[in-house]
């Protein structure tokens, strides 16, 4: 039985929790939020024992064997410290460090404990991600020569999305780091991202925050592959997600909406689907979010590691890469330019 503490009871962490209630061999025994009303709330909805305010009690004092990081991303390092102190594995979400600075120090954190160090991007242990992968295995459609990735949605749920402070930047740092780990996911981790341009803007929620709000960045690769990301905080109408990859004989896509469920109502129908802004009128629920999402999948992946003591697929050392390349997506910006992604090798070798 694997023992996990849980740092973080928001919007993620609530679909950790979703999918860690389909995953055998694991337990919930204590959780973290910042204040101790909301970490006996979510503790106790969640069947919890035992609730923390602060993130050095629950390391301290709990026996855990796997501490899942599901904070704000200016709180991904801090939370990284710790654990590394207490030589825990941890699987931290996305994106691993507000930059590529504050991802390599993670990496090099959990190297010198020598813990596992899981990086929980969702998009790639989608099911419908995973199936594409295992087509491109196969041959189906050759040599993949392009990815196109579409992420948007109205807007984040929660306010420390919107300062870019906290977050390291808006749209194009909040959904265009899946849309970067899908691309080397179709096209390999061995082929690396060599430059970067991006342009982004501002376009509806001036008042709201200093980040981009709309981004479309291009990333090549070095045999030539491209990555055509496009992503927004100001799509009304519910969340897309959708990956088009193109090869030499064929071509794959993926699509989270694609649920063959809808319906029509006059009455409010509830929860629906992530930011689906509305529900009456013509609605489209999503079976099973987390699963659909790649919560499932993706829980399941890093708890049986653990248990069989095996490197994760998605580590650190991939959410660093993943840092580098919109570091350069955001000097990019500012120049107006094709930039050079500017990648550690060491940091970026698994081991």
């Amino acid at each position: 039985m694997i023992r996990i503490g849980l740092l973080g009871s928001g919007f993620v962490a609530e679909f950790y929790m979703q999918a860690l209630s389909q995953v055998p061999g694991q337990e919930v025994i204590a959780n973290y939020s910042r204040t101790m009303e909301r970490a006996e709330e979510f503790g106790r909805r969640w069947g919890i024992a035992h609730h923390y305010s602060r993130m050095e009690d629950l390391v301290d004092q709990e026996q855990i064997d796997l501490l899942l990081i599901a904070l704000p991303n200016h709180l991904h390092l801090p939370a990284v410290r710790l654990a590394a102190q207490a030589s825990l594995d941890m699987v931290c979400t996305k994106p691993l460090g507000r930059n590529a600075s504050e991802a390599g120090e993670m990496v090099g954190l959990a190297r010198s404990a020598g813990v596992m160090a899981g990086y929980a991007e969702t998009e790639v242990f989608a099911p419908s991600v995973m199936k594409a992968r295992e087509l491109i295995e196969q041959g189906v459609i050759g040599r993949v020569l392009t990815v196109r990735s579409r992420e948007a949605h109205s807007g984040p749920h929660a306010p420390h999305f919107w300062n870019t402070e906290l977050s390291g930047g808006g749209c194009l740092m909040d959904m265009g780091c899946h849309t970067v780990e899908a691309a080397r996911y179709f096209l390999g981790k061995h082929i690396r991202p060599v430059a970067a341009v991006a342009w982004g803007t501002t376009l509806v929620h001036k008042e709201r925050t200093r980040g981009e709000d709309n981004a479309v960045m291009l990333v090549r690769f070095e045999d030539d592959s491209l990555l055509v990301s496009d992503t927004s905080w100001t799509l009304k109408g519910g969340m897309v997600l959708r990956n088009e990859i193109y090869g030499t004989a064929g071509q794959v896509i993926t699509d989270s909406r694609q649920t063959n469920i809808s319906a029509f109502t006059v009455e409010h129908a509830g929860y629906l689907q992530e930011k689906a802004d509305s529900d009456t009128g013509w609605v489209f629920p999503i079976p099973d979010e987390a699963r659909v999402y790649g919560y499932h999948e993706e829980m399941r992946h890093f708890v049986e590691c653990k248990a069989a003591g095996l490197s994760p697929r998605e580590t650190f050392e991939d959410g660093y890469v993943v840092a580098g390349v919109i570091d350069a997506a955001y000097r990019s910006m500012s120049s107006g330019h094709w930039e050079n992604i500017t990648i550690d090798p060491e940091l970026a070798v698994h081991r």
